[in-house]
């Protein structure tokens, strides 16, 4: 893992607030134990609706996520967090966050 001082770019203007793991990655994207390509899957569900940001070309590759309050709860599985950095995203912003993702994003 690649230490990380800083991180330059665009942001995703996500905003949701309670983004629960079941968005950021389906429950049947678990069947995996491997950190790669779970990106294809991060907020499958989001992404099948038209205009969603994740599909938006103007922030195509944008390395940080800004997000609302409770981002990372329900269920503890360390694949959201996977997913992200699998999709580039270096970081997320937001005021609070889920212990346990919190936990598994570190």
């Amino acid at each position: 893992m690649e230490k990380l001082t800083t991180v330059e770019g665009k942001a995703y203007p996500f905003g949701m607030k309670n983004v629960d793991t079941d968005i950021v990655i389906p429950s049947h994207w678990l069947k995996t134990i491997s950190r790669t390509g779970l990106g294809k899957g991060a907020f499958e569900v989001l992404r099948k609706e038209p205009g969603n940001v994740f599909d938006d070309p103007a922030y195509a590759g944008s390395p940080i996520l800004i997000a609302g309050d409770n981002f990372g709860c329900g269920s503890s599985r360390e694949h959201a967090a996977w997913a992200l950095g699998d999709l580039g995203i270096k970081v997320v912003i937001a005021p609070s966050f889920s212990d346990i993702f919190s936990s598994n994003a570190f």
